[in-house]
């Protein structure tokens, strides 16, 4: 087990290596940084002051290289840079402010270019809500899309099979943003005095007597369930098909044989079996929401990486897109490798060597 958790280590590595790489270089080929840091009435001292703040006067090698420098976990930098970008972590070396040190510390996204403030608190702002909304949409898809994956196999060929088919189907092919448009709008606005459900909101409000913050959790609703619709369709579709292939097996006519239930043998030993393509799914598309599902966040106000990360392209704010797709790209490896462990707890049949 240790050993391939390494070996997936190594590979997270690589691919987010990758990502720095493509994304340093596409950001390369827009807008001015220090225009769009300075605005346009920035004047050419200001212009020149902030190019040499954010490294623009240096040659593209080195821009990459202090890039890669700020967003590895492992980096040198002199104290008086520590300092000023309020590096978090542990450094040794000379105490002068033009020395270096070498360090262990929390990956530097840079700072806004509108609120000035570090990306990573940006994003940890709005990773609590992107949290809350892809828990609470897989969960809602992985419950509702086993049992109606199970209920189309053990009812293969009846109507049951059928409607969820074609229902998956349905959900599979409409995309999320159509989606988001259609439920906010039917729940929203139209049946709106039935449901009480909201158009838009987050999953706090502040009070305005104390400015505190408390949870509205009824906002939850709209946004997890239009973002839970394609992953439900494909778990369903997915438990199915694995689970006709393992009610196949010799082990369940064994398991029948032997005196067990239908119920006994369809969830304790067929359902088991028949999980891990559905476990690929669940991981891979719960890293995917939790990397941010853009368009459902947006339209529905929810406060999350999805809007920020909108919001950010919408002000050309590079920084904040940048660190949103790294972060977005360390949950994707982070999540394939939970995979890969849980592939072994689930089925014993798999052996991690």
């Amino acid at each position: 087990m240790f050993h391939l958790l390494i070996k997936k280590l190594l590979y997270g590595v690589l691919v987010l290596a990758g990502v720095v790489v493509i994304v340093f270089f596409i950001f390369q080929a827009f807008a001015d940084p220090a225009r769009l840091v300075a605005g346009q009435t920035g004047d050419k001292k200001t212009m020149d002051n902030i190019r040499k703040e954010l490294y623009l006067d240096q040659p593209k090698w080195k821009q990459f290289l202090l890039y890669v420098n700020d967003v590895s976990p492992v980096s040198i930098d002199t104290k008086k840079e520590i300092e000023e970008k309020k590096l978090h972590g542990f450094f040794i070396g000379g105490n002068q402010p033009d020395s270096y040190q070498v360090g262990v510390k929390i990956p530097y996204l840079r700072r806004s270019y509108q609120t000035k403030k570090d990306v990573i608190d940006v994003l940890l702002d709005a990773l609590p809500g992107t949290l809350i909304l892809a828990v609470a949409a897989m969960f809602f898809a992985t419950i509702a899309g086993i049992f109606l994956g199970v209920l189309a196999a053990v009812k293969q060929n009846t109507w049951m099979d059928t409607s969820s088919i074609f229902a998956s189907v349905i959900g599979i092919s409409a995309p999320s943003f159509f989606m988001a448009i259609v439920i906010a709008y039917v729940f929203g606005i139209v049946l709106h005095s039935y449901t009480g459900l909201s158009l838009t909101g987050s999953w706090f409000n502040i009070d305005e007597t104390n400015g505190e913050r408390y949870l509205t959790l009824q906002n939850l609703i709209l946004p997890a369930i239009t973002l839970g619709i394609r992953p439900l369709a494909i778990i369903t579709q997915l438990t199915r098909s694995s689970m006709l292939d393992v009610l196949n097996q010799d082990f369940i006519r064994t398991a029948y044989a032997k005196g067990l239930s239908r119920r006994q043998v369809v969830y304790r030993h067929a359902l088991r079996n028949a999980l891990n393509p559905v476990i690929t799914a669940i991981t891979g598309w719960f890293a995917e929401l939790l990397a941010g599902a853009f368009f459902v966040e947006y339209i529905f106000g929810w406060q999350g990486l999805g809007k920020v990360t909108v919001e950010a392209l919408e002000n050309l704010d590079y920084p904040v897109v940048m660190g949103s797709v790294l972060f977005a790209a360390t949950i994707f490896v982070l999540v394939n490798i939970l995979a890969d462990v849980l592939y072994g707890i689930i089925d014993p049949r798999i052996k991690m060597k």
